[in-house]
């Protein structure tokens, strides 16, 4: 078998296998964090009522590893995911380190530099993530603190129930039918789908109300990898995709970023003030939530999808999207309704 049809069963074995692996991983993690008691317990930056398990990414990044480590060994260039395989599993090993008995910023973030200058060897080598507006060097600094800040923000953004793994398939699906209609490398789609399956198959066990949380073990390294995928595809020349897809986890994390420095607060220190931590404080539940930013992601794929015909010409309606859903989320549930 090959061509199209060899093509799409790849695509879809990457994606209905690594939901049924992941379903399974999760389920039996969560048995083993039951057994062992180890447990998130609220706190008044909390969005959770009950002490929840927390490690549940175990099982995201259980179904990732091989599944990605599959995927690189039939590529082209086998060897180029090297160094994205092996950042992932130090940053795992270090986030579970984080998630049972607390680090400091200090390792954590020494891990991740160490993770995105590795990884910088995995782009493109003649592809410019900024399309030749900064020379080589300057391009790939920049890329590498981008990067840094995705690992960041997407772990941020692991407050409620359902978010960051709504976030994650939305994003693998999203780059992988871009990547597919852009005619770009096949691996490319099939890590994206591979992702989007692990991360559906978490959600199964993470919907509102959650039976477990993913943790900095899932949300670090799961930042790690699909910030790789989207400097691929920016390296690539579809670079309005890249930035239209992860557009609302950007824009919530940032903007409550430079909120938080114009009022002096230490922006390293848990809080509660994302616009979907106040979008549940002020009346709208958890899966709530989530389904409006579903619903604004579907708006940015389709907006991505149309990038490869019409540029950055639709990036205006992508910003104004996000805006409307962050206006949206700060406004009290019942004026809303």
């Amino acid at each position: 078998m090959s061509g199209p049809l060899a093509l799409f069963l790849a695509l879809f074995l990457a994606l209905a296998g690594s939901f049924a692996l992941s379903w399974l991983f999760t389920g039996r993690v969560l048995a083993y964090l039951r057994r062992k008691a180890i447990l998130d317990h609220p706190n008044d930056r909390s969005s959770h009522s009950i002490p929840t398990p927390r490690g549940g990414g175990w099982g995201v990044m259980l179904t990732l590893l091989p599944v990605w480590t599959l995927i690189a060994m039939t590529a082209d260039d086998p060897l180029r995911a090297l160094p994205i395989l092996a950042g992932t599993l130090a940053l795992m090993a270090v986030s579970w380190m984080d998630d049972r008995r607390g680090l400091g910023p200090a390792p954590r973030f020494l891990a991740q530099i160490a993770a995105v200058v590795a990884g910088l060897s995995a782009l493109p080598g003649d592809g410019l993530v900024f399309q030749g507006l900064l020379p080589f060097w300057a391009d790939r600094l920049v890329a590498a603190v981008g990067w840094l800040w995705f690992v960041n923000l997407f772990n941020f953004m692991d407050g409620i129930d359902g978010l960051a793994g709504s976030e994650a398939a939305s994003i693998g699906a999203g780059l992988a039918l871009v990547a597919a209609l852009g005619a770009l490398d096949p691996a490319l789609a099939l890590y994206g789908l591979a992702a989007a399956g692990a991360a559906l198959g978490f959600l199964v066990w993470n919907w509102h109300p959650a039976k477990l949380f993913m943790g900095d073990v899932g949300s670090v390294p799961l930042g790690f990898t699909l910030g790789w995928l989207l400097l691929v595809l920016a390296a690539s020349g579809l670079w309005v995709a890249a930035l239209l897809i992860p557009a609302y986890f950007l824009a919530d994390a940032t903007v409550t970023l430079l909120r938080r420095l114009a009022e002096g607060k230490k922006v390293w220190q848990a809080h509660r003030e994302h616009f979907y931590q106040k979008a549940t404080q002020r009346g709208r539940n958890h899966a709530q939530v989530v389904r409006l930013v579903l619903a604004l992601n579907a708006t940015l794929l389709l907006l991505a999808v149309a990038s490869l015909a019409l540029g950055w010409t639709v990036l205006p309606a992508g910003a104004a999207a996000v805006v409307l859903l962050l206006a949206l989320l700060a406004r009290p549930a019942r004026a809303a309704a």
